[in-house]
């Protein structure tokens, strides 16, 4: 557990956050920075419970609304699994491309990437699906479902 800052925010991920929540008539105060700096230090989908484990100075209610309103402007994700605690990361579009493995017995969150030729050939088996259904991507989410080692 820590009282300070575990993770820096750059500049580049500042503005990005900044322009986001003031299209929002929101503000990046302290404490949505506080849950920002506490998502970049998790590297992972992070329960609200591992956030606030995670920065100590933040307010589990405080916490909860901000959360909403970081979501509500497109700066967190919310990953809903089968346990009774919602996931949270930053946007993929402020991070990198990515995918989740999710477990169904705990519910744990895992981040993974597939490697260039893997996600192209993806990209094209889901656009041809798209197409095909007059259907127009404009990105995609693999989820994939299943027990973890924890609990296999």
């Amino acid at each position: 557990m820590s009282t300070e800052p575990l993770a820096t925010i750059d500049t580049e991920l500042d503005e990005q956050i900044t322009d986001l929540l003031r299209r929002s008539d929101q503000r990046f105060t302290k404490g949505r920075r506080a849950l920002v700096e506490a998502l970049l230090a998790g590297g992972q989908p992070m329960t609200i419970h591992q956030v606030l484990e995670t920065d100590t100075r933040l307010a589990q209610s405080s916490a909860y609304r901000n959360l909403v309103v970081l979501e509500a402007a497109g700066v967190v994700t919310r990953i809903v699994t089968n346990d009774d605690f919602a996931r949270y990361e930053l946007a993929e579009h402020l991070t990198h491309h990515h995918h989740h493995l999710i477990c169904s017995s705990c519910g744990d969150v895992t981040d993974f990437a597939l490697d260039d030729q893997a996600e192209a050939g993806l990209d094209a088996a889901l656009h041809k699906i798209a197409a095909a259904t007059g259907f127009t991507v404009e990105a995609h989410r693999l989820d994939l479902v299943g027990v973890c080692s924890d609990c296999d």
